[in-house]
C-alpha cells in the first residue's frame, strides 16, 4: 500500500509540473525504446524501495521492463542539461505552488552554500579532486556541492548546483576527460574547475532568468567578500552574509579604511541582554575610481558558542532594522537542514558509485528533486491554506 501511495504521489507531481516536457526542454529524450518519463519516475523512486536496483534483479523482482545497460546510459549522458532542468523546474514550483501559500508580506530569499561530497574511489572519478572540508578544516577527497536554494522561511527549494573539483591542476587526483569543446559537457567540466564565488553568481543570474524572485542572498564568511556584494548589488539583490573575522578586508568608517575588528574597538556596546552588541553604518568599495561605494551596516551579535566572542553581520539593505536583519539571517539555517537531509536519507553519497562526472550531475539532480517533491508533501500537510477554501470558513468559524 505504501508503495502505490508513493508511485501516486510522484505521478501527480509530474503531471502537476509537466517534468515530462521539461526534460524534453533539456534533451532528454528518447530515441527508441523506454520513455525517459518512466526511467525518470523509476530513478525518483529507488531511495523508497527496499532493495537496489542490483537486488531487485538477483531476487527476480524487477518488473521495470528496461534493461541496466538503458537505466545507465540515460544516468551517464552527456547531452541532458540537468542544471537547467533543475532551475526550470524549481521555477514552477515555487511560483505555482509555494508562492500562493506564502504572506506578501514575508522575505523570500536566496541561500547560497556549500558542502562536501566526498568520494571514496576518488582517484578513479572524473575531476575528483583534493577540496578542504571548512566543518572539520581538513583537506577530503571529493567535490563541494555549491547549492543554491529559494526560501519563504517555511519551504526551502533547491535551485541549481554544481560539484566543483579545483582550480588547482595539482589538486585533481581523478582523470580529466577530453570531450568536444562545443558541447554542453565541456562547459560543464570548465564550470566545476572555477572558482565557487564566480559560480555563485552565475547560479542566481540563472535563476533570476527563469523567473525567480527574492530580495535578499544569504550566506556565510567564505562568500562574503565586498566584491562579491558590489555585484549582487548590480543585479538588484541586496546582501545579508556573516563577515570574516579578516584584518585584509576594510570598510570605510568616518572616512577611514578600517578592518572589522578595528570598527568593533572604537565603538561603544550595548548595555544589557540586547540582541545586538554594535550596529555600524559602513561602506564598502571605492578601491578604485571605477569601483562605486555603496553603504551597508554591519551588525555585531554575541557569539552563542562563545560567550566573550562576537559576530558579524552585514546587510546593504539600510531600511532594515539590526532585529530584523538577525532574523532574516537566520533562515540560512534551512540549507543545513537540507544538506542533513540529502545525505541521511536521500542517498547523495550512496546510491550512485559511478565515476562519470555527468553521472554524478544526473544524481545529484534527481536527489535534489526528490527533496523538492518531499518539501512539498510536508508544505501541503502542515499548510492550512492547502485543505480548501470550506476548511478555512470553518476554521475560522469556530
Amino acid at each position: 500500500a505504501e508503495k502505490v501511495q508513493m508511485a501516486d504521489t510522484i505521478s501527480r507531481f509530474m503531471k502537476r509540473f509537466r517534468v515530462g516536457n521539461l526534460l524534453k526542454a533539456c534533451n532528454a529524450y528518447k530515441e527508441k525504446g523506454v520513455s525517459v518519463v518512466r526511467l525518470f519516475i523509476y530513478m525518483l523512486q529507488m531511495v523508497f524501495a527496499d532493495r537496489s536496483m542490483y537486488m531487485q534483479m538477483r531476487t527476480g523482482r524487477w518488473t521495470e521492463g528496461f534493461s541496466k545497460n538503458t537505466y545507465y546510459r540515460f544516468l551517464n549522458s552527456a547531452k541532458v542539461n540537468w542544471e537547467r532542468f533543475n532551475t526550470l523546474l524549481a521555477a514552477r514550483v515555487i511560483n505555482e505552488a509555494v508562492k500562493p501559500l506564502t504572506n506578501e508580506d514575508r522575505k523570500e530569499v536566496f541561500i547560497v552554500d556549500d558542502t562536501l561530497h566526498q568520494r571514496r574511489g576518488y582517484k578513479k572519478t572524473e575531476l575528483c579532486a583534493a577540496v578542504f572540508d571548512h566543518v572539520d578544516m581538513k583537506s577530503r577527497k571529493g567535490f563541494r556541492l555549491l547549492t543554491l536554494g529559494w526560501s519563504d522561511g517555511n519551504t526551502l527549494i533547491p535551485i541549481g548546483q554544481r560539484l566543483l573539483s579545483s582550480p588547482n591542476d595539482d589538486k585533481v587526483l581523478g582523470p580529466q576527460k577530453q570531450v568536444d569543446r562545443r558541447t554542453l559537457a565541456d562547459r560543464r567540466r570548465l564550470q566545476a574547475r572555477r572558482k565557487a564565488t564566480e559560480v555563485m553568481v552565475e547560479l542566481l543570474t540563472s535563476a533570476l532568468k527563469a523567473g525567480i524572485k527574492a530580495k535578499y542572498v544569504l550566506f556565510d564568511s567564505w562568500f562574503c567578500e565586498p566584491k562579491q556584494i558590489l555585484s549582487l548589488k548590480e543585479m538588484g539583490l541586496d546582501t545579508i552574509g556573516m563577515v570574516k573575522k579578516s584584518g585584509k578586508t576594510t570598510y570605510y568608517w568616518n572616512d577611514q579604511r578600517l578592518n572589522i575588528k578595528q570598527i568593533y574597538s572604537r565603538n561603544r556596546k550595548r548595555p544589557g541582554r540586547s540582541k545586538y552588541l554594535l550596529s555600524v553604518e559602513v561602506e564598502l568599495g571605492g578601491r578604485t575610481a571605477k569601483e562605486p561605494r555603496i553603504p551597508a551596516r554591519l551588525v555585531y551579535v554575541r557569539n552563542r558558542a562563545k560567550k566573550k566572542d562576537w559576530l558579524a553581520i552585514i546587510c546593504t539593505d539600510m531600511t532594515l532594522s539590526e532585529t530584523e536583519i538577525i532574523r532574516i539571517y537566520g533562515k540560512r539555517w534551512d540549507i543545513e537542514v537540507f544538506f542533513k537531509t540529502c545525505k541521511s536519507y536521500l542517498k547523495l553519497l550512496t546510491e550512485c558509485h559511478s565515476l562519470s562526472y555527468d553521472a554524478l550531475t544526473a544524481h545529484t539532480t534527481v536527489v535534489f528533486v526528490r527533496y523538492i517533491l518531499l518539501a512539498l508533501e510536508q508544505r501541503g500537510a502542515t499548510d492550512q491554506r492547502t485543505i480548501g477554501e470550506l476548511f478555512l470558513v470553518m476554521y475560522f468559524t469556530y
